[in-house]
């Protein structure tokens, strides 16, 4: 398979098997679904098999880490505390979204935690360790990957962590 995005060009690279998904995302533009949600009804799958893949701002910085990246089913959100725990920071905050594209290389709706511009310090909540396959975006909205979580964790060097609470 020719790779069409940095994020499957990273898969391709580690050898890791991975199922690609499409779909057309431009039938939930608009509406408050979210961009994870919407792949997650359009792939006939679970909210809690689908994850998105955020970016925080640590305060203050710590050595070397300004940014880290939060993954969570799109059935859930993150909790900030727990992240800035997860990895032994006083306190996290959601980056903007235009911080995240600058710094992640990728569009909101279609960050990818693979390939990305920088590697970054990332947690994955630990909801996915009970998964067989979860899914994540592959670069791009209206692509997602379909991989198993410990290939996950181990490409991206992960920490796992009870870093998800519901929505709400």
């Amino acid at each position: 398979m020719k790779a069409a995005t940095p994020a499957l060009v990273t898969l391709e690279q580690h050898g890791i098997s991975f199922v690609t998904h499409t779909f057309d995302q431009t039938s939930f533009e608009g509406n408050d679904v979210g961009y994870g949600r919407a792949a997650a009804a359009a792939l006939g799958v679970e909210e809690s098999r689908v994850f998105k893949t955020l970016l925080a701002s640590v305060e203050p910085p710590l050595s070397g880490v300004a940014h880290v990246v939060a993954i969570v089913p799109v059935s859930t959100q993150v909790s900030l505390k727990a992240l800035a725990e997860a990895i032994g920071a006083k306190r996290c905050e959601m980056a903007a979204a235009q911080v995240a594209q600058r710094i992640t290389g990728y569009v909101v709706g279609g960050i990818s935690p693979f390939g990305q511009r920088k590697k970054l310090m990332t947690v994955v909540d630990q909801s996915a360790a009970l998964l067989t396959t979860m899914f994540v975006s592959g670069g791009k909205r209206g692509l997602d990957v379909e991989l198993s979580p410990s290939d996950l964790v181990r490409v991206l060097d992960a920490r796992v962590a009870a870093i998800a609470v519901p929505n709400g």
